[in-house]
């Protein structure tokens, strides 16, 4: 009787044994798959404008909202992980016309709605204080401010050449291709040099009637930095790659610019 006493408490404790060893060997596989989703997940930086003044016209300027919105939900969805940064920090200036109804889209319709994303952008961080090393590729966002301050702005320029010579993509849309002003390559040459973009045209500058109010023109500035500069039609959507660096023409190309960064991505 003792013996078979023996025996049930031996095999009670071999079963017991066999299930811990499952659930640890669950529980372990759970964190396998966790650690290799973290490490995976793709991780994209977006800088923006903290500047406000459109010259000395007395009007405001900053981001423009399709720019920021259309990009940023499309790499979300995708599940891209999203920072967002800015010389300053804190709440960028969005550029009032830019929410007026005649430029309303999807994408910024649901960033009027999404209080969450709202409460995120009040809080960018300071560009000072970004790596290139945390993230996979860089976006800028246009709108005017960017001529002002992010196509002069050290920190910028410096982070862009960071990138770059780390073999990670470069986007940006609008007036943000700007930014190229005064990124080198390692030679000393402009970063564009000899590189198919593209950006916001004289022709559409000249429609908006601020030719004279920015500090220099995007299409121009590109042509003389040596950039192979091609465009569309004033305000189609159009998008250019060239190996590391991905440009589009106008609000209407923030979508196709996030697009092809997102296949960069992959």
């Amino acid at each position: 009787m003792k013996r078979i006493r023996t025996i049930i408490i031996a095999l009670a404790l071999f079963s017991s044994r066999g299930k811990n060893t499952k659930e640890t060997n669950s529980n372990e596989k759970k964190l396998s798959i966790n650690t290799k989703k973290s490490k995976t997940m793709k991780k994209v930086l977006f800088v923006l404008t903290n500047h406000e003044d459109l010259g000395d016209t007395g009007m405001k300027t900053g981001f423009w909202i399709e720019e920021f919105a259309a990009p940023y939900y499309l790499l979300k969805d995708k599940g891209i992980e999203i920072t967002l940064a800015s010389p300053k920090g804190g709440q960028p200036p969005i550029d009032p016309k830019s929410n007026e109804p005649d430029f309303q889209t999807p994408a910024t319709i649901r960033f009027n709605d999404d209080k969450e994303t709202q409460e995120i952008l009040s809080k960018t961080i300071k560009l000072e204080t970004v790596n290139q090393a945390d993230y996979d590729a860089v976006f800028y966002p246009g709108g005017h401010g960017v001529v002002w301050d992010l196509a002069e702005d050290e920190n910028s320029i410096a982070l862009i050449e960071d990138f770059y010579n780390n073999n990670k993509p470069v986007a940006a849309v609008c007036h943000a291709p700007a930014i190229f002003k005064n990124t080198k390559n390692t030679d000393g040459t402009s970063l564009v040099n000899g590189k198919k973009v593209t950006g916001f045209t004289n022709g559409e500058e000249e429609a908006v009637q601020l030719t004279s109010v920015v500090p220099f023109l995007v299409e121009d500035m590109l042509k003389s930095n040596g950039g192979i500069y091609t465009k569309k039609a004033d305000w189609s959507p159009y998008a250019v790659e060239d190996g590391l660096l991905i440009t589009g023409q106008n609000p209407a190309s923030s979508e196709p610019v996030a697009e092809l960064l997102l296949e960069k991505l992959k």
